[in-house]
């Protein structure tokens, strides 16, 4: 063999436990980058009229006996979610998370309930009970007549 067709050494080669190391980090990286953003500070003001569905004016939501006392229920066609905090007091709020604009999901122990984060918000008036939200959902305005309860 003459000294051109001598190859240096490679080093040792890593181990496999290096290896499996190196791609949970990848891995672990590639997940975490699906769940953020490009700012972790959440600086947006609150949804406001941010919606999945329909916004229509005067649409019949529902009756206000569908809505529980101390709770609430959510319509994610029209967006909103309709909160019943103390006996015939009827507040709407988005249906859209401040945090990274999940839908909410339940309404259940006092607070209306984003699944995606665990934000939890105040079925009185949207504040933020739990975060990673900073900012309260925005408020839906609905309107009572009767016994029907309809977006304003």
């Amino acid at each position: 063999m003459t000294a051109s067709q001598e190859t240096a050494p490679l080093g040792p080669s890593p181990s496999r436990r290096s290896v499996v190391a190196a791609v949970g980090a990848v891995g672990i990286a590639a997940a975490l980058t699906a769940c953020g953003s490009d700012s972790d500070s959440d600086t947006s003001a609150p949804a406001g009229n941010a919606s999945s569905g329909g916004d229509e004016q005067g649409q019949e939501l529902a009756k206000t006996s569908d809505i529980p006392e101390g709770g609430g229920k959510i319509f994610a066609d029209a967006g909103v979610v309709v909160t019943q905090p103390t006996k015939g007091q009827f507040k709407g709020f988005t249906n859209i998370c401040t945090h990274k604009q999940c839908p909410v999901t339940k309404v259940e122990g006092g607070t209306i309930n984003c699944p995606c984060h665990g934000s939890k918000f105040s079925i009185e008036d949207g504040s933020v009970k739990h975060g990673p939200a900073t900012q309260p959902l925005g408020e839906k305005k609905i309107t009572t007549s009767g016994d029907s309860i309809s977006l304003a």
